[in-house]
């Protein structure tokens, strides 16, 4: 079948077209992305400007016409921390149903960091045997770690590249004493958790997901995006001091001219770059895998779970799924 999935999130809103089957990888038939950064529109005391909203509707209409366009028999809509958090987000999404016919599914920071430990896993295979799982976003970190399809142990903690670098490197230039306080906040935080996660360790693998970490590896020498997904990449603790450095000492624009730094991500990169630096120290990572899917594949994932599930138990395994509606909340 051919599933629609919109993910809106700290940074960015992405459509991805997939056709999706069960017991097979999703295969991208199109995508459509606005670099939003909804944390520019948050007023004072946290919700979305007016603005904001304005744009979050237009661009879910815009995207329902694509998805139609496209022949996509489901679209599946979530957002996470940005919306999740915001004192009118519930107004918000009401507004997005209302005014577009479409149902936006927010998930919580566990679930984010549940659903995305499932794409991993669907990507290693059994073979990767225990898996720490590391995802920085622009709202929140989520690390998950476990030896199933499901992690044993799910925590989200506020520490996205977005947030971060608005809270703590509002300069172009960061001073030292940004970056050590940045630092120290976030190995405090993550140093809160790390005894739920480290319980169900030793880890025979640490994998990285979500375009901060691509970056980072990326930077660190790895492949870039043309090479394709099936390239190994990888990223080494000893280069994320180096990397950090050489962030720290550049304006947002001459990190554009760095390998793999978009402009869209040239100012927050450095904070996501601190956070995982913390990520490693606290939790004694030498190197980690790079994975291509992470929330949005996982979440395709669910839904083929689901639908599979629903056809064993009426008998119907193996029959065409009938058309389903745009406009009929697709759930998970």
């Amino acid at each position: 079948m051919r599933l629609a999935v919109l993910d809106i999130g700290s940074n960015s809103i992405h459509l991805l077209v997939v056709d999706a089957h069960v017991g097979a990888p999703p295969l991208p038939a199109s995508s459509h992305k606005e670099i939003l950064k909804l944390a520019e529109y948050l007023q004072e005391d946290g919700s979305i400007s007016s603005y904001g909203v304005e744009r979050l509707v237009q661009f879910c209409h815009d995207a329902m016409e694509i998805a139609e366009d496209q022949g996509a028999e489901q679209i599946l809509a979530f957002a996470t921390s940005a919306i999740r958090e915001a004192p009118n987000g519930d107004a918000t999404i009401d507004r997005i149903h209302n005014e577009t016919g479409l149902k936006l599914n927010v998930l919580t920071g566990q679930d984010e960091a549940r659903v995305t430990f499932l794409a991993v896993r669907r990507w290693l295979g059994w073979s990767a045997g225990n898996i720490l799982l590391l995802d920085i976003g622009g709202g929140s970190l989520e690390i998950a770690a476990g030896r199933d399809e499901y992690p044993d142990a799910a925590v989200s903690v506020p520490l996205g590249a977005g947030r971060m670098h608005s809270d703590f490197l509002p300069d172009d230039l960061p001073s030292v004493d940004q970056v050590h306080a940045l630092r120290r906040h976030a190995r405090h935080l993550i140093g809160r958790i790390a005894g739920d996660i480290n319980r169900v360790g030793p880890f025979d693998k640490v994998v990285g997901s979500s375009k901060t970490f691509r970056t980072l590896a990326r930077l660190a020498g790895a492949a870039p995006s043309g090479e394709g997904i099936y390239v190994p990449r990888k990223l080494a603790r000893k280069d994320l001091s180096t990397i950090v450095d050489t962030l720290a000492a550049r304006t947002p624009s001459e990190r554009t001219l760095l390998p793999g730094v978009s402009e869209s991500r040239a100012g927050q990169i450095l904070a996501g770059a601190i956070v995982a630096e913390a990520a490693f120290t606290i939790f004694d990572i030498k190197s980690m895998r790079i994975s291509p899917w992470a929330l949005r594949e996982g979440i395709i994932m669910r839904k083929l779970d689901l639908l599979d599930s629903a056809e064993e138990s009426t008998g119907t395994a193996g029959v065409h799924i009938s058309h389903v509606g745009l406009r009929t909340p697709a759930g998970f």
